[in-house]
């Protein structure tokens, strides 16, 4: 089962907000993304790069659509109904085959959720297509989720402003399936309350936290 970092999730109650936060830690601001119908979402991006390399690796920072209709009370995506500041929100896993790899985790007693396909238009008018797992909205519960982009063409190599990527841990509770179920994706976790941290540098270093 393999897999490979696709994205890192940063949500928040104010999409203006959320990236004028990952500005503020790391001198680098998002790149409008698209909007999201179905959920009432929209995002901004930011390219990851690892060792300066670029690669299909990207920061989504994601709110509410300002020019769509629900409120971020309305929008259990992420947990941004739940939020009153942005954080780190999760991470998506891209495996080289999403329903194998959805069925090797239930088999571990993790379930990722139910495969979805979802959408969405560039700026520039491209239409986006992918298939994912949700669990109720993919609030924050100790798992990443799993996509596969299909025939899209992938966020992360369009023009956008970088990051580096400098470092990403995951914790989980020792016995529990989500630390069987990261350690089978390849993600090598420790001990302890479920989180992510990931550490980011641009013109500033900041290191973000679930916690």
């Amino acid at each position: 089962m393999s897999t490979d970092l696709d994205h890192l999730v940063f949500a928040g109650p104010s999409l203006a907000d959320a990236i004028d936060e990952i500005e503020r830690l790391t001198g680098v601001r998002g790149a409008p993304g698209g909007r999201h119908t179905t959920t009432g979402t929209a995002n901004a991006l930011i390219a990851l790069t690892v060792d300066g390399q670029p690669g299909r690796r990207y920061l989504e920072i994601i709110g509410p659509d300002p020019d769509g209709v629900r409120t971020a009370s309305e929008i259990p995506t992420f947990g941004i109904s739940s939020l009153s500041a942005p954080r780190l929100a999760g991470f998506a896993l891209r495996p080289d085959d999403l329903d194998a790899t959805v069925e090797r985790l239930r088999s571990l007693g993790a379930d990722p959720g139910d495969v979805e396909p979802l959408g969405r238009v560039r700026p520039d008018g491209v239409q986006l297509s992918w298939r994912l797992t949700r669990r109720a909205g993919n609030a924050w519960d100790g798992l990443p989720f799993l996509i596969d982009w299909q025939d899209s063409p992938h966020p992360g190599l369009g023009d956008l402003p970088r990051l580096e990527l400098t470092g990403l841990r995951v914790t989980a509770p020792a016995g529990d399936a989500r630390f069987d179920a990261l350690t089978a994706l390849g993600l090598d976790p420790t001990a302890g309350s479920a989180a992510l941290h990931v550490d980011l540098r641009g013109t500033r270093a900041a290191t973000l936290s679930t916690d």
